[in-house]
């Protein structure tokens, strides 16, 4: 039976300037999760992750010079956007992340029941669309009892696994805000299509600094 791994970036810039940059903890907590899914004895036929720079950092701390694919499919909901037509503009920061989250978690759920009509360059339906067709084409491209993985963000991964669980949104505005940076979901595809065997392992943070949500 095959499988894909699901791995969430390493801790990005939270408040900085430029979020969408590793900060030394999110490059180690990369590595970390390339040396668990090393530990693993996989062989990974295919390997993929989204532009944006912390997934692209993430995937190279993880894996070194193994081919990666990059795919746009993979990348994060655009929370900027979404608090700037469903939170008020709310900018990140650092000093009040848990206020920032509050207002977020608010604004993922206008947006989600905004549908087609949210404001949002991307709505929730083209979100979902676009997240589980990167999956299905990434499972498309592993035989039988080939591994895959893909270095995405939380938003993404949470949705995927709510879908496996019968609820996307319940997912993203549930399973999202317990994600952990570096984590690992497994899916696995058999017969009966793909099937959530684990979300969120992170025994390879736990007990650590570099155990992290944001």
């Amino acid at each position: 039976m095959g499988a894909i791994y699901l791995v969430r970036h390493g801790q990005a810039s939270f408040g900085a300037a430029d979020y969408d940059k590793l900060s030394a903890r999110g490059a180690e907590q990369a590595a970390v999760a390339g040396a668990e899914l090393t530990r693993r004895g996989l062989p990974l036929t295919a390997a993929r992750c989204g532009t944006l720079a912390r997934q692209r950092d993430t995937a190279t701390q993880a894996l070194g010079e193994a081919e990666v694919i990059t795919d746009p499919r993979w990348n994060e909901y655009d929370h900027v956007d979404i608090a700037r037509h469903h939170g008020g503009g709310v900018a990140q920061d650092s000093a009040d992340p848990r206020a920032f989250q509050h207002m977020l978690d608010a604004a993922l759920g206008e947006w989600v029941r905004a549908g087609e009509d949210s404001p949002c360059a991307e709505t929730w339906p083209a979100f979902l669309a676009r997240v589980r067709g990167a999956l299905d084409d990434l499972v498309a491209a592993l035989g039988r009892g080939e591994h895959g993985v893909a270095f995405t963000s939380g938003g993404v991964i949470s949705t995927l696994c709510g879908s496996l669980l019968g609820s996307a949104e319940t997912g993203l505005l549930t399973l999202n805000r317990v994600t952990v940076n570096a984590g690992i979901s497994k899916l696995v595809s058999g017969r009966s299509g793909l099937s959530l065997l684990s979300f969120n392992e992170h025994a390879h943070l736990d007990g650590t600094e570099l155990l992290t949500y944001r």
